[in-house]
């Protein structure tokens, strides 16, 4: 009798504390993605929770009640859809696609603008033609700007016959909106995927948000490259036509890069892919990434490029030059 007694409080305990979680998303789902009179909405939905809480009898029937409510809200929630057809700021206004014939690609809307400083710039897109067969290899940079537990990854690709191209995984923003760690959970952001050359997308970090930035080689083989390079491809020519949201767990910077692959490609499940300040980390255990023979202390010391970056801000050969002394194969 004791034990069931238990179990049930158990129970009931974790019921109630879900049913807090769901009622508080709920909140979130109304304040921030609302069309209209947000703040009385979201406010006016926990009111008469709480009143349903207080006033009805019986905790099955509460629990019904506010899991019933929020569900509403979740199938509501579900039916917003994002769009192209807004205005967007300048540096995230035109989205990459792509034209293959058969082993030449053609990438437009390629970034790569004349920064003065991180707000005040002059936007430049650019149509590049690629071969699949030049692919030699691919990079990842990894920048920081706070907490040594998130980062943001950039992929960048090698050729044989032409300059890096890089592509990040980011939130596209309407004039005037700012990036919010919370908002992130909702549908404020749509994702895109920024084509670029390097001394945009690596040097807008380094030279002129003055962020931390780490370059790796991975040790992925010319096919390999060639492979992730067209899951980009695929993934850039879908979000042009058929925008998505963007999401701070689910569809971010992170894990966009791992769900663009096929299911049984993906690589299992890392606690680092979520806190991806640790993703480097991650791949030195995993050998992904060119070490040197380098402890990997040793190895992050050695592949903070950010000096290398400001000494080359104008050089054409920035790319060359951010990789001096960088490990390129084990």
């Amino acid at each position: 009798m004791a034990a069931r007694k238990a179990l049930r409080f158990i129970a009931c305990a974790i019921a109630s504390a879900v049913a807090v979680v769901c009622m508080a998303w709920a909140f979130g789902a109304l304040y921030f993605d609302f069309p209209t009179a947000r703040t009385f909405t979201a406010f006016l939905f926990v009111f008469v929770l709480i009143a349903a809480i207080i006033f009805v009898r019986g905790k099955l029937l509460k629990l019904a009640i506010v899991f019933g409510a929020s569900a509403l809200v979740a199938l509501w929630w579900l039916t917003l859809k994002p769009g192209n057809d807004r205005a967007w700021q300048p540096d995230v206004e035109r989205t990459a696609w792509a034209e293959i014939n058969g082993d030449e690609v053609t990438i437009h809307n390629v970034r790569n603008c004349d920064y003065r400083t991180e707000t005040d710039f002059t936007p430049h897109w650019e149509m590049r033609t690629v071969r699949f067969s030049q692919i030699t290899g691919m990079d990842l940079a990894i920048n920081y700007w706070g907490s040594p537990w998130i980062a943001h990854p950039i992929v960048s690709f090698q050729f044989s016959d032409g300059l890096p191209l890089c592509f990040s995984i980011e939130t596209r923003k309407t004039v005037g909106q700012q990036y919010s760690t919370l908002e992130g959970f909702y549908r404020q952001y749509t994702l895109i995927y920024v084509a670029a050359d390097e001394r945009d997308c690596i040097r807008l970090r380094t030279n002129y948000r003055r962020e931390d930035v780490y370059l790796y080689h991975t040790l992925a083989s010319p096919a390999q490259a060639q492979e992730r390079f067209r899951e980009y491809i695929s993934a850039i020519n879908s979000l042009h036509e058929n925008p998505c949201w963007y999401n701070a767990v689910t569809s971010n910077c992170t894990t966009s890069i791992r769900n663009q692959r096929a299911v049984k490609l993906r690589a299992p499940w890392d606690w680092r892919i979520l806190f991806n300040g640790k993703a480097d980390e991650m791949l030195y255990q995993d050998h992904a990434i060119a070490t040197g023979g380098l402890s990997f202390a040793a190895l992050k010391q050695r592949s903070l490029i950010d000096e290398r970056a400001r000494a080359a801000n104008d050089d054409p050969d920035f790319s060359r030059a951010i990789r001096e002394g960088l490990p390129q194969g084990d």
